[in-house]
């Protein structure tokens, strides 16, 4: 009888793998509880996840550990042990590609799709596909499942309402090899994993005010989603078409070169899932830059003092991290949120930068300066656990 492949038993709703298993068809693939699913929406997903195949196996295969290029562990549901191994980088496909694993004992493989639902124990593809998009902090898409006649009769979004916020979101696209990307980098950002919540629009329309005429530039899109994962909001950000300079910091020439829209307060930028530890603070580059020291942190962008000093806590955190940034405004959200997280029984620690913010200290005083301070500044129980990729 033919291996088990996970992947094959993705949408036929049966729980559990076995050696009788055979692999479905590409027709059965796209087929969910008699729907048709669209099968690059999976490939995608799988994709993504494949570029952070590490934090996927740190988070859904916790009893394994990392040895050279591979993550090995007893089985796809995390049991202790060293039979299965899963590849951490190569291609982004064929023989070889990162986030492919292979259990010794049992034959069995798959991508890290099939983790998520075997570790998890999800029984639909629609379960897991909503795992894997709160995993990279990408939105779930509203309208998935409506019929393409229905989408194109939608009549215009609200001007910047929750559902404009979707559909801007929506006509995005991935960063990679974007100016999005070149604008992080040339910020000294270059831990950009799990930043599923970022996209590029290359053509997003910018209005000064109401009696000046539309301008398009563009612009790096931020998701803001409530607790559960639901798009609430976005974030622009205009980028200057020309590069990168130490004057404008790669942002457009405009007077207001970021803006937010949809519903804000309590919601964030997200990058990562939190659990029992969180890190919270103002600006995305802010965020990012920490995030450079700490990469294993989960970690939200509030977009302002006042939004830092309402964001909605997760039931599950223990352990807050206040990015303050070293302003008047800072001081104040920080000094609300070390309140509220108190008077929930949530631990509040601040972090502070030596400069403005924390990407002013990653540009200007070195990643090495910022990893030192950042030590020093968090629990000792959390240096190996959330520094360690930044060694």
């Amino acid at each position: 009888m033919e291996a088990a492949h996970v992947r094959a038993i993705r949408c036929d709703g049966r729980r559990g793998v076995g050696k009788s298993a055979r692999p479905l068809s590409g027709r059965a693939h796209r087929r969910a509880g008699g729907r048709l699913m669209a099968r690059d929406n999976a490939s995608e997903l799988a994709r993504r996840l494949a570029r952070d195949a590490e934090a996927v196996c740190r988070h859904y295969l916790s009893n394994g550990r990392r040895q050279g290029r591979y993550w090995t562990v007893g089985d796809v549901r995390n049991t202790p042990g060293r039979s299965m191994f899963v590849r951490l980088s190569g291609p982004e496909s064929a023989p070889g590609a990162a986030g492919h694993w292979r259990d010794a004992a049992s034959a069995e493989h798959g991508d890290l799709l099939d983790v998520i639902r075997e570790s998890c124990g999800f029984t639909s593809f629609r379960d897991v596909a909503n795992e894997a998009r709160r995993f990279l902090s990408l939105p779930r898409p509203e309208l998935e499942n409506e019929p393409d006649r229905i989408r194109s009769r939608t009549s215009p979004a609200p001007l910047g309402s929750p559902e404009a916020a979707r559909r801007l979101f929506g006509m995005s696209q991935s960063i990679a090899g974007t100016l999005v990307e070149a604008y992080l980098r040339n910020r000294g950002i270059t831990a950009l994993h799990e930043t599923g919540s970022l996209r590029f629009h290359p053509r997003c329309y910018y209005r000064p005010d109401d009696h000046s005429p539309t301008e398009t530039w563009p612009a790096m899109i931020a998701a803001v989603t409530d607790l559960n994962g639901h798009l609430t909001g976005a974030h622009r950000t205009w980028l200057d078409p020309g590069g990168f300079s130490e004057t404008t910091l790669g942002k457009a020439l405009i007077d207001t070169p970021k803006r937010a829209m949809g519903d804000l307060l309590g919601q964030a930028v997200r990058f990562g899932i939190a659990g029992e530890v969180m890190a919270a603070g103002e600006g995305i580059e802010t965020m990012l830059s920490l995030r450079c020291a700490l990469p294993t942190m989960p970690m939200v962008a509030a977009l302002s003092a006042a939004h830092l000093s309402a964001i909605l806590l997760p039931d599950t955190l223990r352990r807050l991290y206040i990015a303050r940034d070293n302003d008047p405004a800072g001081d104040g959200a920080m000094a609300t949120l070390i309140d509220r997280a108190q008077e929930v029984g949530i631990e509040p620690i601040v972090i502070s930068p030596r400069l403005g913010d924390f990407n002013e200290d990653l540009r200007l005083l070195g990643f090495d300066a910022l990893r030192a301070a950042s030590r020093v500044q968090i629990a000792a129980r959390d240096v190996a656990r959330f520094m360690e990729l930044a060694a």
